[in-house]
């Protein structure tokens, strides 16, 4: 039970998430992403150390080919991170939404592209469908959703990077975040020397946000990493929608981002194809499990 909670405790976390970027709308969102590089990577270090991985995850870190996995993750969470605060307090939560809800079915894509999986004639659809939704979007509009394919890209490669790397996911994003650190504090420097810099003049309410960035971004980390050991796949792979619907009706009826009759096409589109998919994959486990019970 414990496991069920802290997964789906980091997925409301994800989704409900949007609440907190937007008391951050005058803050740019380069400068908020270097306060959560910052600010999380002495809570990283603490919690290894604590579970006495210290020296271990020293050792580590000194590879040739662990730097060169965890740089290229690194700049892709990073670029994830700006893209979706940025999406957030220019009010595109609902498309940011999107993208991960694609999420998912890009992932499939990756499989097939980098590690040639082959496909079943439903996973073919879902992707068809989703696609013909993008498609759907984009011409009615007249407007790429860049924002949605951005954040699922970004993540579904990032996410494939990391399956490559050799630490495990506390890890792997404390030493992400020690690849991303330095960059950041010139980053900051630069900023505060041309007068640039939003923290040196906020009030003290604001630093304390920026300084909590740090705390937002590990909890449902944690919660998830600590869930995903204890639960099934597959509802794993359910829980996951939890996080872009929250975000998606925040977007709609808390923020006011129009959702007309175009975009529930589009996104009906999608949503058609995650649930096929869904479904699919379910079918696949449970047929899995049994074989292996016989």
């Amino acid at each position: 039970m414990k496991g069920y909670l802290a997964a789906l405790s980091a997925y409301i976390f994800w989704g409900l998430s949007p609440l907190f970027w937007k008391l951050l709308t005058e803050v740019p969102a380069t400068e908020i992403l270097i306060h959560r590089i910052i600010w999380s990577l002495p809570l990283l270090l603490a919690l290894i150390f604590i579970r006495g991985q210290g020296a271990s995850f020293f050792a580590r870190i000194k590879s040739a080919k662990t730097l060169k996995v965890y740089i290229i993750s690194a700049f892709l969470l990073a670029g994830n991170w700006l893209t979706y605060i940025w999406a957030v307090n220019n009010n595109f939560i609902v498309e940011a939404s999107l993208g991960y809800f694609i999420n998912p079915l890009v992932n499939v894509l990756l499989g097939v592209i980098f590690l040639k999986e082959r496909m079943r004639p439903l996973q073919w659809l879902s992707v068809l469908l989703a696609t013909a939704g993008v498609l759907y979007l984009t011409f009615h509009y007249g407007q790429f959703p860049w924002i949605a394919l951005t954040l699922a890209f970004s993540f579904g490669i990032y996410g494939f990077i990391r399956k490559t790397g050799t630490m495990e996911a506390l890890e792997g994003l404390s030493y992400e975040m020690m690849v991303l650190f330095i960059p950041g504090l010139l980053f900051m420097f630069f900023l505060a020397r041309n007068g640039g810099l939003y923290i040196s003049t906020a009030p003290a309410g604001m630093n304390t946000l920026l300084i909590l960035t740090g705390m937002i971004t590990i909890l449902p980390l944690i919660w998830f990493a600590y869930g995903a050991r204890r639960i099934p796949l597959g509802t794993l792979g359910f829980l996951q929608y939890i996080g872009p619907t929250l975000q998606f009706l925040l977007g709609v009826f808390l923020y006011h981002e129009p959702f007309d009759s175009a975009r529930l096409t589009g996104f009906g589109l999608i949503w058609l194809a995650l649930l096929i998919y869904s479904l699919e994959l379910t079918y696949r486990l449970r047929r899995g499990h049994a074989g292996a019970g016989g």
